[in-house]
């Protein structure tokens, strides 16, 4: 027929016997239908998975919250094509890279000696003796003089030439060979047990030392994922945390492909929502975080409707005790209100705990504890096949210097229970005194600041209520204090140390001073018709005031970056 194409005869034989041959059941037609059935179930799968997620996403934070989370990521992902934009790029560049060089220049100083390749011969004893002595008189903050918030938590001479001694003693000390060091192995295990005493472990429980806090976090965030893939089959693990929570949970969450749900902590006790943790929790759910304190506040969540919580729903419960360490302990002891908050609350599964803040143990030792051995194991590392012979370690460090574990074990041993609670009868008072001086003693300071929530321990934050808060850091950065400035909201914290208990007032005095500095200025600035200052920024704002209001924080990740960068540049 014109106008039409015909089928070629064995192209339509062939056609034809094929559809009689599938008709019979033949192979193909067979795979055939195997391959539609295989689409299918996995087209079943994906919507069945995805249909999950929407409905945990829908529990957990509501038609409302699911409503603002999905407008915040929209929000912030436009304004990033936004920031890469060529013009907008290249003036972002350009005040990171201003930024950044403000930084190094604080940090590198410009007439100092540097010494970039090795010295052709070494040089005599004597020589390094009197540099050493030059890198540690460099312009700083005086520590020594209380006036730096946390980093040193003792500092008294007489422990510090006894940890000396006893770094000596183990320089050459690794825990990794327990038979050639079986002095340094003895004492890592003492120091693990009067820890765990210390937090009123059961019978069968058990911990490990490491290097810091975050190595601690790390390893229990192991562990619990661990634990979820081995007993539950977990392969996509979630775990939910007060947005306070210490940052190293975060970072567990990127290093183990852990997902991580933020919690509200809302004013006015800023403690963790556990309601909305419930709503949280699903089968893919392997961990509760707790903190005692937080970094932020210092304020201790509560750890025991989370316990209740993690029982109810046979969820491990980590809680983190790092910043509280030797003083939360004490608490009760020395007359102080306290919280529940270890493992005499049956939902806690571990705690993390830093000998080397309020433990007075030099920098670099830590504990992370668990409810049961089999707990521990979960964060053990073996390899049976490996040709150096079989390998196993604790933790992710291999090789450990065993001189700190000598200097932890030696200051645990100097210091002892009544040394502890001396500290923190001296501690915990004088952050009690700093907190009425803030909120009832000073007219001045009692009008402007605000303490945020009920700090328990010896960390406090506060906020302004009319002027801008990075100016009072700024203000007291200038007379030689070393603060913590805070965002969301937008405060400054001070977390009181043995060094501190002796000029906590001249703290008070200053802080006081600067407010009112503060307020005279906006006064001016009302008089001569400027009108106030406003939400105007300071200098120490440059990570926490305009950068970090953005809607994406990528320009606040370059600066950090190139932070960074800068510690490293000789």
């Amino acid at each position: 027929m014109p106008g039409t194409s015909r089928m070629p005869v064995s192209l339509r034989e062939g056609f034809n016997n094929v559809r009689n041959r599938s008709r019979a059941g033949s192979p193909l037609a067979l795979g055939m239908l195997n391959l539609d059935l295989a689409r299918n179930l996995i087209f079943f799968l994906f919507v069945l998975r995805w249909t999950r997620r929407v409905l945990w996403k829908l529990k957990g934070r509501g038609l409302i919250g699911t409503i603002v989370e999905l407008y915040v990521d929209l929000r912030r992902i436009l304004y990033g094509y936004f920031l890469r934009m060529p013009g907008v790029r290249n003036q972002v560049k350009k005040q990171v890279d201003e930024a950044v060089g403000k930084l190094q220049t604080k940090l590198v100083p410009l007439n100092a000696t540097r010494y970039l390749t090795l010295p052709k011969e070494g040089w005599d004893q004597d020589a390094i003796r009197k540099e050493l002595q030059t890198l540690a008189d460099m312009d700083h903050t005086r520590w020594e003089d209380g006036f730096v918030s946390g980093a040193v938590y003792h500092g008294e001479d007489e422990l510090l030439k006894l940890q000396t001694e006893a770094y000596g003693k183990f320089t050459v000390a690794n825990p990794i060979h327990p038979d050639v060091f079986p002095g340094v192995r003895k004492m890592e295990a003492e120091v693990v047990a009067m820890v765990l005493g210390l937090f009123n472990a059961p019978a069968g429980a058990a911990g490990v030392s490491t290097s810091g806090g975050t190595e601690s976090i790390l390893m229990a965030c192991l562990s619990a994922r661990q634990k979820a893939y081995v007993e539950r089959g977990v392969t996509e693990p979630e775990m939910i945390l007060p947005e306070t929570a210490h940052v190293a949970f975060r970072k567990a969450g990127l290093y183990f492909k852990i997902k991580t749900h933020l919690v509200a902590c809302p004013a006015p006790t800023y403690q963790a929502d556990t309601r909305a943790i419930a709503r949280l929790i699903n089968s893919n759910t392997i961990l509760l975080v707790g903190s005692a304190p937080n970094f932020p506040h210092g304020i201790i969540d509560d750890i025991a409707a989370l316990s209740k919580l993690a029982v109810k729903k046979s969820v491990p419960l980590h809680v983190d005790c790092c910043l509280g360490s030797f003083l939360v302990p004490f608490l009760s002891r020395a007359g102080f209100e306290t919280q529940p908050f270890d493992f005499r609350l049956k939902g806690v599964t571990s705690i993390s705990c830093d000998t080397h803040k309020y433990g007075f143990a030099p920098k670099g030792n830590s504990t992370v504890l668990y409810r049961t051995q089999q707990l521990r194991s979960y964060q053990y590392y073996v390899d049976p096949a490996w040709s150096g012979g079989v390998y196993a370690s604790p933790g992710i460090a291999g090789s450990r210097p065993g001189a700190l574990i000598a200097g932890c074990w030696a200051s645990l041993m100097s210091t002892g229970e009544d040394g502890y609670l001396q500290s923190c009868i001296e501690i915990v008072g004088a952050t009690k005194k700093l907190i009425a001086h803030i909120t009832t003693t000073s007219p001045v300071l009692a009008q402007e600041l605000e303490i945020l929530g009920n700090p328990l321990v010896s960390v406090i934050a506060f906020k302004s209520k009319t002027l801008n808060i990075y100016d009072i850091a700024d203000g007291m950065s200038a007379k030689g204090w070393h603060l913590n400035a805070l965002q969301n909201p937008p405060a400054i914290h001070v977390a009181l140390t043995l060094p501190i208990v002796k000029v906590w007032e001249k703290l008070a005095a200053d802080l006081e001073a600067v407010v009112e500095q503060e307020k005279e200025k906006e006064r001016a600035r009302v008089a001569e018709g400027k009108g106030a200052k406003g939400k105007e920024v300071g200098d120490s704002a440059a990570l926490y005031g305009v950068a970090g209001s953005l809607p994406n924080k990528s320009v606040v990740v370059e600066l950090a970056r190139g932070f960074l960068d800068i510690l490293y540049k000789a």
